[in-house]
């Protein structure tokens, strides 16, 4: 099954509902930076999480990033987003891997600790929306449940999976996000509430074979539900040469003349894709000439 992602409403305008599958674009990430099962989840809820928070935005060039910050053995994740369903992410420390505290259940709370989510939105204005929260368990979902709450007074119910095969591939991987609008009544809060309460977890639903459609309707069982969009999601990083050219002008002539003659060639690795870009002698002081224009 491909990756994408459904967004949906239910005809009396009570909850607005997005439901992700992500098996594929969680695994290529996975190769891409090596991580252990720990690493893996934790990497690939954030990877989950961003990429419905991407879809949420309305114009072609918005972005938005995800930052957990953490104080044990992963202290950072950053992932980012943008509403074409182009996603890319990064892990601190990929080699993480914490016995599990139960079946199936691996322990990226206890990889995490305690510290920060911080969420980003660029949407073109001046000065780009900053908000942060509390991390309440590190599982992330419910660091997100608790962020959506405190920063941005949306009541939502965030739910995000990630389930590692023997050979520590991906096997399923996926989420959703429901969000409860303003003029819900209290019956129907109740109802939500109380199915949200029974249904099994979501990697489990996509390792059966659920596509984000019948996930949709398991979830939202009893409520008439009407999909608004479809989208397909990738993994996709936008480095380029001229980016890292500009991040080597950045860091400054002194920092710059001193690498062409203590090393006489650089190597810069994008964080995110890990691709390597190279630069000899000559290409370094044509960039040190374009930093001195």
């Amino acid at each position: 099954m491909k990756d994408y992602i459904i967004r949906a409403m239910d005809k009396d305008g009570y909850i607005r509902v997005f439901v992700a599958s992500t098996t594929n674009l969680v695994e290529e990430s996975r190769k891409i930076h090596n991580t252990a099962p720990t690493a893996t989840a934790a990497l690939g809820r954030t990877l989950t999480a961003t990429a419905i928070m991407g879809s949420m935005l309305k114009n072609d060039k918005d972005v938005v990033s995800v930052q957990i910050k953490g104080n044990s053995l992963i202290k950072s994740i950053l992932a980012v987003g943008n509403s074409r369903g182009e996603i890319k992410g990064y892990i601190s420390n990929p080699s993480v891997d914490l016995a599990p505290k139960r079946k199936g259940k691996l322990d990226v709370g206890g990889a995490i600790g305690n510290g920060k989510i911080v969420v980003i939105k660029d949407l073109g204005l001046r000065e780009p929306y900053i908000g942060q929260s509390d991390l309440v368990s590190g599982e992330i979902a419910e660091d997100l449940t608790h962020y959506f709450a405190h920063s941005e007074q949306q009541p939502s119910a965030v739910a995000l999976g990630v389930l590692v095969d023997v050979d520590l591939s991906v096997k399923a991987a996926g989420g959703y996000i429901i969000q409860v609008l303003p003029d819900i009544e209290e019956e129907a809060l109740s109802k939500l509430e109380k199915r949200l309460s029974e249904v099994e977890p979501v990697s489990t639903l996509i390792d059966k074979g659920y596509t984000p459609e019948d996930i949709l309707n398991y979830v939202c069982e009893g409520f008439d539900m009407k999909i608004t969009e479809k989208r397909d999601i990738q993994l996709k990083c936008d480095c380029s040469l001229e980016r890292i050219q500009g991040a080597l002008i950045s860091i400054g002539e002194v920092e710059l003349a001193k690498i062409i003659e203590e090393d006489e060639k650089a190597e810069v690795v994008c964080h995110f894709c890990n691709h390597k870009y190279q630069f000899n002698k000559q290409e370094l002081i044509d960039i040190l000439e374009q930093a001195k224009s």
